[in-house]
């Protein structure tokens, strides 16, 4: 089975950690699964003329598979365009630490038999997710005046790839 739609996870709720006193075993979260998203800053560390940042426009919960997406995404685009990591600096800003949860129900011809249904529903451990405020900013690129409309444009197509409207403000030094 694969993974749920991320409108399943978007909304900014309250996290829910079990806190058990009297059963220990249900009181927290069994092993947390490693994000997808592998390398938070790439390109070379230095002294660039801009800096552009990708901004949140809505409170929301960001998986870590869209993370990785965008940051892909961005990174093939400055590379196509400006050459290999030499000429920007990209950071992801935002860490994924909310474990996601899913309750598996199970399907099919007698599923009803050995499923509990929503009795001890606390759900298993699928994913990450970062939660991001309304106006946080979520990615930077620092690149020179001449790479500005290439890392404009690779901001935004990263926007694309995640589940809140974004909006690229850029900041001279």
């Amino acid at each position: 089975m694969g993974l749920r739609p991320g409108r399943s996870y978007r909304n900014l709720q309250r996290p829910y950690t079990r806190q058990s006193i009297r059963v220990p075993k249900k009181g927290y979260v069994k092993g947390v699964p490693k994000p997808k998203i592998t390398e938070f800053q790439l390109g070379t560390k230095g002294d660039y003329d801009l800096k552009l940042f990708l901004v949140a426009e809505r409170s929301v919960q960001i998986r870590h598979n869209a993370l990785e997406s965008a940051r892909i995404m961005a990174v093939q685009t400055l590379e196509k365009k400006l050459g290999k990591g030499a000429s920007y600096f990209l950071r992801i800003r935002v860490y994924p630490h909310q474990v996601l949860r899913e309750n598996a129900m199970a399907t099919g011809a007698g599923a009803d038999r050995f499923q509990s249904g929503m009795r001890a529903n606390f759900g298993k451990p699928i994913g990450t997710a970062a939660r991001v405020m309304s106006g946080q900013k979520i990615m930077e690129i620092h690149v020179n005046a001449a790479g500005t409309n290439v890392a404009k444009s690779a901001l935004k197509k990263a926007g694309y790839k995640l589940p809140t409207p974004t909006r690229v403000i850029v900041e001279t030094k």
